[in-house]
């Protein structure tokens, strides 16, 4: 038994070892970091779309390069500081989300997937914005080719019945008008593709007035609103910002702001369960929950690296696909 664990250690020490980057992979990887910098900065802040476009083109490009080359995975990429880039809590992929404004009522996101394989090699999986053309997105549940964009801040990874699932909380500059907050839930199916949206993984069953189970929550608000969407460890709960109409018009999105209570959702026999009122009382100015900043503001186009999946399963039934409203 001795010699099995001595045996076990070393593996466990060689397959560490294997991971790590020698001291030319790293150098190699940081020469690429910086010809992705400039792009990456150009992409949120660049004068006019023309250059904001090109240098998300130019970004995408260099971006894909890296990833392929083996251990890409163990590099972080941290001086892309208008880059969304998140590991799953359990390591076996990480995600790198963006977004490219055209104007004040064209934004839309980009993305990649990129899986850890055991034996260095790399796995990356685009993602495509199909939201203008998505008319329930409450209800659709997605693969990459039909993402919901957003650029993503936070990964809850919970459990149900052996299978993993990753609660994603992202944003959405949207248009000029409102802002949107995005809880999605990520899990990969038995041929290892991505799928955004679960079936009923966001039920209101305990609310005084239920309302059907969704397959992902969003929550839309005037600009600049401040809503926040946050998940607090030590209740393990996602808490975020119960919204009012400033004008008592709840129907219109952009007149809907923080009135000072909180919502929730708790993880509950595999589905996201809705609390209407997380405290007994309201709470002050700085006193909530506050996400980590990002200043993120831009989007882009794709590479396709793994056969496309069917498209998305919507209930009720599909209809033809719509531009979505941009006017709020």
């Amino acid at each position: 038994m001795k010699n099995l664990f001595t045996l076990f250690c070393l593996i466990i020490s060689f397959a560490a070892s294997a991971q790590r980057l020698s001291t030319a992979e790293t150098k190699q990887f940081k020469l690429k970091q910086d010809s992705l910098k400039k792009f990456a900065f150009d992409i949120v802040n660049g004068k006019d779309p023309a250059i904001r476009f090109r240098s998300d083109s130019n970004f995408t490009r260099i971006l894909v390069r890296a990833l392929v080359q083996d251990k890409s995975f163990y590099f972080p990429f941290d001086s892309l500081k208008t880059i969304s880039k998140l590991y799953s809590p359990d390591s076996s992929f990480r995600i790198f989300t963006w977004q490219v404004v055209k104007d004040e009522n064209y934004c839309r996101q980009r993305g990649f997937i990129q899986m850890r394989k055991p034996n260095g090699t790399q796995k990356f999986i685009p993602l495509r914005d199909a939201s203008e053309f998505t008319e329930a997105d409450t209800d659709t549940i997605a693969n990459h080719q039909w993402w919901i964009g957003a650029v993503y801040y936070r990964i809850i990874e919970k459990e149900h019945q052996g299978k993993k699932y990753y609660t994603l909380l992202g944003y959405d500059e949207n248009n000029a008008r409102t802002t949107k907050k995005l809880i999605d839930v990520l899990w990969f199916d038995d041929a290892g593709v991505p799928m955004f949206g679960k079936p009923a993984a966001f039920t209101f069953a305990k609310d005084s007035v239920p309302k059907p189970a969704t397959a992902r929550y969003l929550m839309e608000y005037k600009k600049d609103g401040r809503a926040r969407v946050q998940f607090d460890e030590e209740m393990d709960m996602i808490i975020f910002d119960h919204l009012v109409s400033e004008s008592n018009e709840p129907g219109k999105v952009y007149t809907l702001i923080p009135d000072g209570d909180y919502e929730g959702f708790q993880w509950t026999n595999g589905q996201w369960l809705h609390i209407d009122k997380v405290f007994n009382f309201k709470l002050k100015d700085g006193e909530a929950p506050i996400p980590e900043a990002i200043d993120f503001k831009q989007k882009g186009d794709g590479l396709e690296t793994v056969p496309a999946a069917s498209k998305p399963q919507k209930k009720p039934a599909a209809k033809a696909p719509v531009k979505k409203k941009t006017g709020g």
